[in-house]
């Protein structure tokens, strides 16, 4: 279907100016040599071509068949298209699953008649493609062939046709080749998965930028996307719905259900997906990556002529998580000896006048940075200066951009003022990234850093848990059952028992040692604390009498297990680890501050529920909020490496195949570092 060696056309038109004939127009231009079946009821003929009246009247086996006509007549062409063995149809027309829940039973039978026939559909919905890599379009908006030559190139899916079309315009106006435009739409057959694996079976393009509304078949996209990440090429998704209200116009556009966005963000960035937010990001992320797809683990090198720019780096740097590379001393020596005494060399570097005499210090202050471990990247933000200034810079620095695995970016400022056309066409020549914006400039290279780590963490997974007994009955397990399953997976509970008398409490009290808490046991009760069935820091006998009086009468006869009798903590700081089993997305974990923090500060990070523990620990510590787990007004440092050991054992113990559909720890109890972390109340819950 996206290089057919024959089409039909059902609505083609003699008039250019409507879609029949835009589509008709298109494979004009883009000299397709195929065979070209135009389907009219009420024309013998468009432009010498000869049109015949149904898709009933095509012949056998065409490979493409493009249906511009009203949604009322889409089922009877997608079934005769399947009678004549059609390899694929692109359908146009909206008011399906978008439209409402008629419409959306009305394209699940396309989409049924489509799998039964083995054949592909486009949308519906949607705007058809643009494949400039091999030469044809069948889409409604004007195309013309853009040759990619030996040039890098992007290929763009959306779901949307504006998307698609938006992404496609600011790729070709950076110079930036584009091997293939797709607009899905609704996705009733080909998904995004589907368009991945093309992309990568081609190989023609060198990244694939992606709008989303919905992942409709999680593990096949993740699995495409681990190919192409296999294949070294970046996929980086634009994903409406971090907003309740992005959410509803994702699904009022393109029929998308709904789903978990932040799910799907820590599933997708585990296998390398680079997610943005913004459509700025995605474009300048792109430019990146495609001309850089393998970028080395690193920070940032500034290389600037401005000290203006050198201290709003420093700034908006921090502001957006990006790290300014502590560069070696080797390396600051190599920068001062190009640079006159007296200049202050560090990271930023700000070169001073020196570059307007001398524009081959970008270049050699470049090759400096780039030769050092720590900097992952070098960009240069610049006034850009004279003509012969702003091509003598180009001179110096496309070289080392050229040899380098490492990004090498050029911003200059100065917003839309025009730059020499000789300096342009030769960053667009060498496919160097150039940049009018700094600020846009970091935020692609945050980009581009997180992808690669993610890169070289890509096998940095914990296995799952093995040989852990579960349950035969579902549902919620009481506290005490719980946390005999932590105590089973290496996570620290507090020392105690469960009684059904006062004397068997006392007995308990006196083994563990007061104080002591008392909690009721009892499925029904998951959230004890709001009918009084959790009595605190009882100091001796009497007093586990008193509460154990005070809790039997809070529970007004109510059926219960028995009563948790446990050792009361010592102080730390309280975190929350849960789980959770989605079932499309799969397990994930949570860490977060505890208390009111978790939701105050939002004050919490969603897991890979594989994830290991070097990479837990630099989460949980890059927390919001996350001061508190270090030294703080006299209090010792928390143990981070117990949390996220609590975190790893969660997250392997969701992937054991026990049909666990939800782990509650709150509070997990971290005490000072060393000490380890014990965690207070649990709650699991699972499936049948």
């Amino acid at each position: 279907m996206l290089q057919p060696r024959s089409v039909a056309i059902a609505g083609a038109s003699p008039d250019p100016a409507t879609m029949g004939g835009t589509i008709l127009a298109n494979c004009d231009r883009f000299g397709f040599d195929g065979d070209i079946h135009l389907i009219s009821p009420t024309r013998d003929e468009i432009g010498g071509r000869p049109c015949i009246r149904s898709v009933d009247d095509l012949p056998e086996g065409v490979d493409a068949l493009v249906l511009n006509v009203p949604r009322a007549a889409i089922l009877p062409a997608v079934e005769a298209a399947a009678r004549r063995g059609v390899g694929g149809v692109i359908v146009f027309a909206s008011g399906f699953a978008e439209g409402g829940e008629e419409g959306r039973r009305e394209q699940e039978v396309l989409a049924s008649v489509c799998r039964d026939a083995g054949m592909a559909l486009m949308g519906p919905n949607c705007m058809g493609y643009v494949n400039y890599a091999g030469g044809m379009a069948l889409t409604f908006e004007p195309a013309h062939p853009q040759p990619l030559g030996e040039r890098r190139s992007v290929a763009v899916v959306a779901q949307s046709g504006a998307m698609a079309s938006s992404i496609r315009a600011a790729m070709q106006g950076r110079g930036i080749s584009v091997a293939l435009q797709a607009a899905t739409g609704n996705e009733a057959v080909v998904r995004a998965a589907d368009m991945i694996d093309h992309i990568v079976a081609e190989g023609r393009a060198n990244a694939i930028a992606l709008y989303i509304e919905q992942i409709r078949d999680p593990l096949a996209f993740l699995a495409a996307a681990g190919r192409a990440r296999e294949a070294g090429m970046p996929v980086v998704v634009l994903h409406p719905g971090r907003s309740k209200r992005g959410q509803e116009a994702a699904q009022s556009h393109t029929g998308a259900m709904v789903g978990d966005y932040a799910l799907m963000r820590v599933a997708v960035e585990n296998e390398a997906v680079v997610m943005v937010d913004t459509m700025d990001e995605l474009f300048d992320a792109v430019a990146i990556l495609h001309r850089f797809p393998t970028p080395a683990p690193g920070e940032l090198g500034v290389i600037t002529n401005s000290g203006a720019l050198r201290g709003t780096a420093f700034d908006f740097a921090e502001d957006i998580g990006l790290p300014i590379a502590t560069v070696s001393t080797a390396t600051l020596e190599r920068l001062k000896a190009l640079l006159p005494e007296g200049m202050e060399i560090d990271n930023p570097l700000d070169v001073g006048t020196t570059g307007f005499a001398k524009a081959d210090i970008f270049g050699l202050s470049t090759a400096a940075m780039l030769a050092d471990p720590a900097v992952g990247g070098v960009l240069l933000p610049m006034a850009g200066g004279g003509p012969s200034q702003q091509r003598a810079k180009g001179e110096a620095i496309i070289p080392q951009a050229l040899a380098s695995q490492k990004p090498v970016v050029v911003a200059i400022t100065g917003d839309t003022s025009p730059l020499d056309p000789d300096f342009v066409a030769a960053m667009r020549d060498s496919e160097t990234p150039l940049f009018r914006s700094p600020e846009r400039a970091m935020r692609a290279f945050g980009a581009a850093r997180r992808y690669a780590h993610a890169l070289t963490s890509i096998d940095d997974r914990s296995p799952a848990a093995t040989g852990l007994s579960g349950w035969s009955v579902p549902g919620v397990k009481t506290e005490f059952v719980g946390k005999q399953f932590l105590r089973e997976i290496g996570v620290r509970v507090p020392e105690g028992g469960l009684a059904t008398t006062v004397d068997e409490a006392g007995a308990i009290a006196s083994s563990i040692g007061f104080p002591v808490v008392i909690k009721v046991q009892a499925a029904a009760f998951s959230h004890k604390s709001d009918i009084g069935g959790v009595i605190l820091n009882l100091r001796d006998e009497a007093a586990l009498r008193d509460g154990w009086a005070q809790l039997m009468a809070n529970l007004k006869g109510a059926e219960i297990d028995g009563v948790l009798v446990e050792q009361m903590s010592a102080p730390g700081l309280e975190l929350v680890v849960g789980a959770r089993h989605h079932p499309e997305w799969g397990a994930s974990v949570l860490v977060g501050l505890g208390g009111v923090l978790i939701e105050a500060l939002d004050a919490a990070e969603l897991l890979p529920a594989d994830i290991s523990h070097v990479r837990a620990v630099d989460r949980i510590r890059n927390l919001r909020g996350g001061k508190l787990l270090g030294e703080f007004r006299g209090r010792p440092a928390r143990d981070v490496e117990a949390v996220a050991d609590v975190v790893v054992r969660v997250g392997a113990a969701m992937r054991a195949g026990l049909n666990i559909e939800e782990i509650d720890i709150n509070p997990l109890m971290v005490m000072a570092a060393g000490e380890g972390a014990v965690a207070l109340d649990a709650l699991i819950v699972t499936g049948a």
